[in-house]
Parts: structure tokens; sequence; C-alpha cells
């Protein structure tokens, strides 16, 4: 085609689309991100709902379109990011209540949260409903949802023909999330920085959604599930599921599925109450605090999916496996009867940061994620540190700092022992499951501490602190036995020594009984120990660092402390020394 009218066409799509100008392209993306999210909700409830044992293939289709409208929120990050745009996640209009309409689409179709069953199919088939032959783009009150992203690409066909796409695609690269960051889909994460990669994604999107242009029922995708097939557009996922069989090759949107059966059981359901509400119950009612408690986790998601896309790209993984929670506190709720023949269910209700346990703010902190990893804010410094030990008898000498770690502004770190790109967390505790259950003391220092006087110096020793790194022990005696010869102050400035070097601060030292701690200027930091033979260890929290629970509590902030992660601690968070007893290694 000539291009002169290439570029009018492009022009005139744009201008009927909304999309004329840059803010107009971020807007819109920004509206696509909301119209991402919007479909998880009612995906998740469906999902929860279903009785796996008796529905198995209907929780497997389900969840896959669940999984691919993350990865199509991941890719309209990526497009707005790409455009020098901000994605914003962590808002109210992010979860309205229910029933509710899709982000600035047709105002006749509305949003509910319902269980699994023949009015939950005929809301997802006309969520998914492909644009007719010939549906002109649509920026907003669009009929169907590729008609949006047609509107889109024709405004970013215009941008480019006008401004050039250098000027177009302005935004940092290192703020794209890739595949690397995402799993269990057979779609792509693209990383989008011009506009060829751009159409890429927005393909990606719309034909997993309706499928392949020209009527095909495929996604041009293998099925994650059995890579021997191909994989079924949204879409026609949800018709089999209607019809009870499968798509097979040669088979068409006119033909309908005629491939092998799909056995769907709709008693195998959870009967959970349409459209839940917080209203519902008083606030001490156990329903509406397992549905409080849902909706922190949730929003817990949210924030991790903010930062994940706006610097921090590795925390993708980390709010991908925090799903993986709400599936326990969504099916405990749909176990609770709720009336006469109905459950309860999730209400997703937005938490406003200040009323939750730990997202607020970027303040230098560690948080414990429930069953999950530390999350590091404020850009603390990560580096790695050896114990080096006499080679005579692996005496523990000192620490040796090694290389800075590159990391993010918030970063998480793994607590669980079995991620694949240790020290960082990959998401790995959500698959095996990893039970992080917090068991340290929570009791002050100085009511644990025990004191041994020498002179000159009085050692505090709390040994619920002790994570077994020896600096205490000596060659040939202890520091309690060593605190009988402090009349030599050689043997104190070595007890002094060796005090500052003790990781956990399980022993500190005073210079009289009740006097004032004497502790080692130490910088705010996280350290990847090593000890010797190349064991891996805990990570030293250092300069007085606050470390969060799970549950909102502050840990007693100290100079020193040490925390597991190797994943089997008795004394969660804390190390306990464990990893020696196991053999940890990175």
């Amino acid at each position: 085609m000539n291009q002169p009218v290439q570029q009018r066409r492009h022009a005139a799509s744009a201008a009927a689309a909304g999309i004329t100008t840059l803010d107009d392209l971020r807007e819109h993306l920004q509206w696509a991100i909301e119209l991402e999210h919007a479909t998880l909700p009612p995906y998740l409830c469906a999902l929860y709902s279903l009785d796996r044992e008796r529905n198995a293939e209907a929780a497997e289709l389900v969840a896959s379109v669940f999984v691919e409208e993350m990865l199509h929120l991941a890719l309209a990050a990526n497009l707005l990011n790409a455009v020098g745009g901000r994605p914003c996640l962590d808002t109210p209009r992010m979860l309205p209540p229910h029933p509710r309409r899709l982000p600035h689409g047709d105002p006749s179709l509305e949003l509910s949260l319902l269980p699994f069953g023949p009015e939950a199919l005929d809301l997802f088939l006309r969520l998914e409903r492909p644009a007719p032959a010939g549906a002109p783009p649509e920026g907003d009150r669009y009929e169907t949802i590729g008609q949006f992203y047609a509107a889109i690409e024709a405004g970013l066909r215009d941008l480019c023909d006008r401004l050039g796409e250098r000027a177009v695609f302005s935004g940092d690269p290192a703020r794209q999330v890739r595949d690397g960051h995402f799993r269990h889909t057979g779609g792509r994460l693209v990383e989008v920085r011009d506009l060829a990669s751009a159409l890429t994604a927005l393909a990606e999107i719309v034909e997993q959604g309706e499928g392949l242009a020209g009527g095909e029922v495929w996604d041009g995708d293998q099925d994650v599930h059995d890579p021997e097939r191909e994989e079924v557009a949204h879409y026609y996922r949800f018709q089999e599921l209607r019809s009870g069989r499968r798509y097979r090759r040669g088979d068409t949107p006119q033909s309908g599925p005629t491939g092998d059966p799909i056995s769907v059981d709709f008693s195998g359901v959870h009967p959970m109450r349409h459209d839940p509400r917080l209203s519902d119950h008083e606030p001490s009612h156990p329903i509406r605090v397992a549905q409080d408690e849902f909706n922190h986790t949730y929003c817990a998601v949210l924030h991790l999916l903010d930062r994940a896309f706006n610097g921090s790209p590795r925390l993708l993984a980390v709010a991908t496996g925090t799903m993986y929670g709400l599936k326990a506190q969504a099916q405990a709720l749909m176990e609770m009867p709720d009336g006469e023949g109905v459950t309860a269910g999730p209400t997703f209700d937005y938490v406003a940061p200040e009323l939750r346990r730990w997202s607020v703010g970027d303040r230098r902190r560690i948080v414990v994620l429930a069953d999950g990893p530390y999350l590091v804010y404020g850009g603390l410094p990560l580096r790695r540190k050896l114990k080096i030990v006499s080679p005579e008898n692996d005496d523990s000498l000192t620490w040796r700092t090694g290389e800075d770690l590159e990391t993010e502004d918030t970063y998480a770190l793994c607590r669980c022992g079995r991620s694949g790109s240790k020290p960082f967390c990959d998401g790995t505790h959500a698959v095996v499951g990893f039970d992080g259950a917090e068991a340290a003391d929570l009791r002050p220092y100085k009511e644990m501490q025990h004191v041994h006087d020498g002179v000159g110096i009085s050692a505090q020793r709390v040994g619920e602190l002790c994570m077994h790194a020896a600096f205490c022990i000596g060659s040939t005696r202890p520091i309690a036995k060593m605190l009988d010869d402090t009349d030599d102050p050689d043997m104190r400035s070595t007890i002094m020594g060796r005090i500052d070097h003790c990781p956990s601060g399980s022993y500190s030292y005073a210079l009289e009984r009740g006097g004032e701690t004497v502790e080692a200027d130490l910088p705010q930091a996280v350290s990847v120990l090593e000890e010797e033979h190349g064991l891996a260890s805990a990570l030293w929290v250092t300069g007085g660092v606050p470390v969060l629970h799970a549950d909102g509590r502050l840990l007693e902030t100290r100079n020193r402390v040490t925390l597991c992660r190797c994943g089997r601690s008795g004394r969660k968070p804390l190390c306990d020394g464990t990893h020696r007893e196991t053999g940890f290694r990175e």
C-alpha cells in the first residue's frame, strides 16, 4: 500500500479511537492494565469453587485462562512502560464492588463473582467474545476486547508515523518484565522496545483471547499442559466446557468442538454466594474475618505487582507465588456455610495501604512474607561475606566482605532454600508448599540474656539467637571461660573482637554490668554469609534495619540479626544453625 495512504488510514483510525497523543496512548494502556486485572477476580472465584477431584479438566482449563490473563496484564504493563508511562495497580479503582463494569467497556456488560457453572460460563463467553469481522477499533465503550486493542494498535501506528519510534518508545528498558520472571504458560512475555515488539505483544493478548486472525479457534501456542496439543483461545476453551468436548484439528467456530469429551460435573462445585459483600456480616463474624484476611493477601499481590512493574521486575515471581496463598484462603471461605444452600466467598475489597500490616512507604525495612520470601525495601545494599577460619582447626577468625550483588530498589530474598536463583526468590516456595511458620521467641533481648562478668567487661548472651557461627568458642575454650583471665587487657580485647564478629548478636558486651552495650559500627546492609567448606549460611542484617513479621509485628530491632535462608530453622525467621546440620549449599 502507498505509504502516505497507509499513514492517513492510521491517523483516521487513531482519531476515531480517541488516541492522538502520547498521553492518550498512556491513558489507554493504563485502561488495558485495569481491563486485564478486572478479569482476574471472576476467574479466581470460578476456579476456586471447583472440586478438583470431580472437575479436574474444568479446573485445568479455567486455571490456564487465569494464568494467561496474568500474562496479558504483564504485557500491558510492558507496553505502558515502553512508551514512558507508569503502571498503577495498587489503587482503589482496581477493586470496585462487584457486580462491576469492565473498565471503559460496553456498559451493558457487568462482571460478577460467581461459582463455576452455566451462569459463569455465559459471562466468560461474553467477556472473551471475538470481534466480528470488520468491526472498527473502539477506544472507549468497546464491544469486544479485540476492538479495544485494535484502537491501541491504531494509535501506536499513527504516533510512530507522526513522531517517530524513538519519541514514542522512550521508556526505560530495565522496567520490562521478561519470560524469566513468569512461568506456567505457553504464551510469550514480550519485552517491548519498538513498534514491532509492541505489535507482537498486542497480538499475543488478542490471539490468546479470541484466536488467530481469520476465525481460527487456536491461539498459535502449544498447550502448556500437553505439548502435543495446540492451544485453544480463551473464548473457545469456555465453549469446550459448555459443550463438554474438546476442539480438534479441522474444527472451526462454526462447527464447534467435535473432539474428545471433557468431563464437567456441575454438582461438583462449592455453591458460593453470588457477589459477596463485607457488609453481609459484622466485623467480628468468622466469615468477615476470613474475608478481611483474603483481602489483605490480595492487596499484597497488587502491591507486589505495582512494584514489579515500576522498577523491580523480579518481584513478578513473588507476586505470582503469593497468589498461591489466596487459594487456601478462598477455599476455606467456600467451606463456610453462609445461609441456606450457599457458602461464603471472597469479596475482593481494596485495603488502603495505611491499614495494611507492612506495605507502606519506601523506608528501609525487611518484611517476612507468610510462607514466602523476605521482601527488602529501600535499596538496602546486598553483599556476600565469607567466614575466614584457621587452616589448622577451622577456628572462626573473621569475615571477609565479598562482591556487591546487583539489586532492584525493592527485592525479594529466598527463605525456603529451594530457589533456583539464590539468594533471590524465584517463586519456588509456592510450588513446593513451603511452610514458613514463624516460631522465634518474641521476648525482649534483655529479658532473655544471661550475664557473665569479667574484669572491665560484662558479656551478655541470648542462646535463643545463636546461629553457631562459633566465634564465641575460640581455639581452646569458650568466651565464658576466657572471662576468668580478663585482668589481662589482651584477653579483654580478644573477647571484644570475637563478640563483634558474632553475626546474630547472640553475644554482646558492656564495660560493666548494667552498662551501655558496646556495638560495632556496622552499616545498614544485608550480607549473604558463606561459612567454611562452602557451607551456605544465614542472611546477616546489620545496622538496625527493622524486620517485620508477616502479621506486621516488629521483631526487636538490633544492630545484628541473622535470618534463616535454608528454610529449616526451628526459630524462623531467625537462623538457628540448622543449615550446618543439613549441609545447605547455594
